[in-house]
């Protein structure tokens, strides 16, 4: 299986790719062009069964190439085209002259972008600009992307959407808002960064024929996390398994009035497969914990120094949920984090980490992007304008994996590639979600080797148990999701 569609290049290691496989391997510039634009058509077929009508876009150079391609096989098709020329055709040079010249021999035409015209259609195809786009849009191009997104049609996105950087994934002024991308030879990075998530959509990737061997010198942005991965992390277990070897997880949290928290992350653990889990909590959570989830194995701590047995019998120990930051809070904090022993710091313990400034190598930090601005001094603005650069200085500051989540969560750690997690929802942005991935991780660690394929592992499960809580019933429900959804689909998803 090809690695390319998991890995994530920038856009000059894309045109690098590009060109190898024209000069170095013999493939014609054009050729290529062609798959594109017949990858992309049978994508639009495919996903946007009712358009019958085409409003293809094109700008300037091979983006633009890609849309005649595309116009010229959906009239072959019998699909009414409009075409729609950003940038006058007789400028564009090269293959994208070429796939022009060949749109228009078969009969083909053109007009300048206008306002009336751009509602026409079932379905808007964007070629206008690609990856090259450096500096905020304007003119002809601005007015053609308000256009496209106030038209209220569906639209397609040629390898990148018009007004987002491909590098940083930032906004450059204004963006199309497009249901499906669809990339070619190599991913670009900008599609999962910034706001390229927001506006690209549904990503999809065909690598057009260039071999995979092409980009073994290069140093990828960071890698997909995919079912394949899930799977060799969580074979099948052996018919001779018991409780004992899969590992023992100790949650610690739930403050008063903070029950919830602590049970959710109990119950996730568990849910992981997790063999055996205790929840170390306030006295007066007890009770509560333990009707709701009789098999979570519950005690109360009123003070720190009660937690050394309970640690000492773990395998895994995750602090944070529901933790506070109170005296109790501060004092089981510091017991527990020097324990030689892997972790999961969440929450409030995040909160604590703050002030404690300590690096370690067996632990996973799982911050939202407020957290990891507090954890670097920074602001959450900046976290989520670099968010790959981010996680490697929080890793590179405070050792051990480190989960940034947020859309496409970012997993960085012992490898020297960050892992990205394309799976979850907005419904997801609940309360208790970030308590749940808390035991999951620490289920998963317990379980397996290592710390960030786990973490990762944790992030796919935990978003694709989202997505499929989704999904559940008649219609797409994302407003209304909570944890407890969440946590009734990790079983299906642990046993790949």
């Amino acid at each position: 299986m090809s690695k390319l569609p998991y890995i994530a290049f920038t856009p000059d290691q894309v045109r690098e790719l590009d060109r190898r496989a024209i000069q170095d391997h013999g493939i014609p510039g054009y050729g290529l062009m062609c798959r594109a634009g017949k990858a992309a058509f049978d994508a639009g077929l495919a996903r946007f069964t009712q358009a019958r009508h085409w409003l293809v876009m094109c700008g300037a150079g091979n983006n633009a190439g890609d849309g005649y391609v595309i116009a010229r096989l959906a009239r072959a098709a019998g699909c009414e085209v409009t075409v729609v020329a950003v940038t006058d055709p007789l400028r564009l040079k090269g293959d994208a002259r070429k796939a022009f010249e060949d749109f228009r021999a078969e009969g083909g035409t053109t007009q300048p972008y206008d306002p009336v015209t751009c509602p026409a259609g079932d379905l808007v195809v964007d070629a206008m600009l690609g990856t090259g786009l450096e500096r905020d849009l304007e003119g002809k191009y601005l007015e053609a992307v308000i256009g496209a997104n106030q038209s209220g049609k569906p639209i397609l996105a040629i390898d990148v959407p018009t007004g987002i950087n491909s590098l940083s994934g930032e906004l450059m002024g204004d963006a199309i808002c497009a249901q499906m991308t669809v990339s070619f030879v190599g991913q670009k990075q900008g599609l999962y960064l910034a706001d390229g998530p927001e506006y690209s959509g549904e990503v999809l990737f065909d690598d057009i024929g260039v071999p995979e061997s092409l980009a073994a010198d290069f140093q990828p942005s960071f890698r997909i996390f995919n079912q394949a991965d899930l799977s060799k992390l969580l074979p099948v277990r052996p018919r001779q398994g018991h409780k004992g070897m899969f590992g023992h997880v100790l949650v610690i949290g739930g403050n008063k009035g903070m029950a919830g928290a602590a049970r959710l992350a109990g119950e996730a653990a568990l849910r992981s497969g997790a063999g055996l889990v205790s929840v170390a909590t306030r006295d007066e959570n007890v009770a509560a914990i333990v009707s709701g989830r009789p098999e979570l194995m519950v005690t109360g701590v009123e003070y720190a120094d009660a937690l050394s047995g309970l640690t000492e019998r773990a395998d895994v120990i995750a602090i944070g949920p529901g933790l506070g930051q109170d005296d109790w809070a501060k004092q089981c904090f510091e017991r527990v984090i020097e324990i030689d022993k892997p972790k999961v710091i969440d929450a409030d313990a995040l909160n604590l980490l703050v002030d404690a400034r300590l690096r370690r190598n067996d632990w996973v930090l799982t911050p939202h992007p407020g957290e990891a601005a507090r954890l670097l001094g920074t602001d959450t603005i900046s976290v989520q304008r670099d968010r790959l650069g981010a996680v490697r200085e929080l890793q590179s500051r405070y050792g051990g994996s480190v989960v940034l989540k947020g859309h496409c969560s970012l997993i960085a750690g012992e490898q020297a590639l960050s892992l990205l997690v394309r799976q979850g929802n907005p419904g997801m942005a609940s309360a208790g979600m970030g308590d749940v991935l808390t035991g999951l991780t620490a289920g998963l660690l317990a379980q397996t080797k290592g710390l960030q394929l786990p973490a990762a592992a944790a992030v796919y499960i935990h978003g694709s148990a989202g997505d499929l809580a989704v999904e559940q019933g008649a219609h797409i429900s994302e407003r209304g999701l909570i944890a407890s959804d969440v946590l009734e689909q990790i079983r299906f998803l642990v046993n790949p």
